[in-house]
């Protein structure tokens, strides 16, 4: 299988013990292998919505010798899971929107107890305001970078709707950060990475803030029309969050 990617280690860090893993859009198959092979998970079910990665992942387990530990499922996100019959969820490498619509049309897939790894690369934003329309509380985020690339990864528990308050949600209430709210900051960026001033966040908010200085410097010398202006002001206000976001960093 050889060396595991520093994405694939930080979500493989992330998985509590459990008797059965299922992991959406396994590709390869190197998430429920590792998970078995470690002793994290008894079991694990390994599903992808195409043939070719998922006879990937079969010749791989088989080469391992854990067809009898490990499942094959084509599957179209979680559809063929049944419900709670994974106690870990994994749900890495593809853009947020498909990420919520998987878990929109699997929810009844997931119940009180399960622990979601995800991974999304895009829509974060966005995809953390479904998340915490959808009462998903956060228990723990990380963030790494490989060849250039940044990866937010988090875990998560559906919560009962008015269950007993839990230390963190997706975001706080609590106002913050200058003008911008705190609950904005957090959902672009990652309450918890924030709160603990995580390195590699420090870094990619630092590269987003020069490049974005870059081309905002280029739109000011040019002469405006209305789209032009209206993209200035977008990148005026993503530079003034970053900046927030990077205040913190600073205090202790």
């Amino acid at each position: 299988m050889g060396k595991l990617s520093k994405r694939l280690q930080s979500i493989l860090a992330m998985v509590p013990g459990a008797e059965c893993a299922a992991d959406v859009g396994t590709d390869h198959g190197y998430v429920p292998i590792w998970l078995v092979e470690q002793g994290i998970c008894r079991r694990a079910i390994a599903m992808d919505v195409r043939k070719g990665p998922l006879q990937r992942a079969r010749d791989h387990i088989r080469e391992k010798g854990l067809e009898g530990y490990i499942e094959t499922r084509l599957s179209d996100g979680l559809a063929a899971l049944r419900p709670k019959e994974a106690q870990v969820i994994v749900i890495a490498g593809m853009g947020g929107n498909t990420m919520r619509r998987i878990l929109e049309a699997g929810e009844e897939k997931v119940g009180e107890d399960t622990i979601l790894i995800l991974q999304p690369q895009s829509e974060l934003l966005e995809f953390r305001q479904y998340l915490a329309r959808r009462n998903y509380r956060l228990l723990a985020e990380d963030m790494v970078e490989e060849e250039g690339k940044f990866y937010p990864i988090m875990q998560v528990r559906r919560e009962s709707a008015g269950g007993p308050e839990q230390e963190e949600n997706i975001c706080s209430e609590s106002p913050g950060y200058g003008d911008f709210g705190k609950q904005r900051i957090e959902l672009m960026y990652g309450p918890l990475l924030l709160k603990h001033k995580h390195p590699v966040l420090k870094e990619f908010l630092q590269r987003q803030q020069r490049k974005q200085e870059e081309i905002a410097a280029h739109l000011r010398s040019q002469a405006l029309g209305a789209a032009g202006a209206e993209r200035l002001n977008l990148l005026e206000q993503e530079l003034a969050g970053i900046r927030c976001a990077l205040e913190g960093y600073e205090k202790q």
